[in-house]
């Protein structure tokens, strides 16, 4: 699961890392569409709503670098989901070897 906002997850946009897209397979579940509009985390029962399709004890969270995937884990942890494991190299560690598959679209 790919935390990061959409035009980085389509690889229209990569203001960090040389290479834009996705990991394949990935879906994409921003973690700015885990707050309300105070900037507070939506109540429990909508973000179970959110991770309901992917909340395995499986799921890998991954982002730019590590950092805002935890929000998405800490999301579905307050809903009372499967905590998810963190792909802490995240995006810039993926792309760091030429030969892993990048997708975009």
């Amino acid at each position: 699961m790919d935390a990061r906002d959409e035009p980085r997850y389509l690889g229209v946009e990569e203001p960090i890392d040389p290479v834009a897209g996705h990991i394949p397979g990935a879906v994409n579940l921003p973690f700015r569409g885990n707050l309300d509009e105070n900037g507070r985390f939506l109540p429990r029962e909508r973000l179970r709503d959110r991770f309901a399709a992917v909340a395995r004890p499986d799921t890998i969270v991954y982002c730019g670098s590590g950092v805002t995937a935890c929000h998405d884990i800490l999301a579905m942890v307050l809903a009372g989901l499967p905590r998810p494991l963190l792909y802490a190299g995240s995006w810039s560690a993926w792309i760091a070897d030429p030969s892993r598959p990048v997708d975009v679209g």
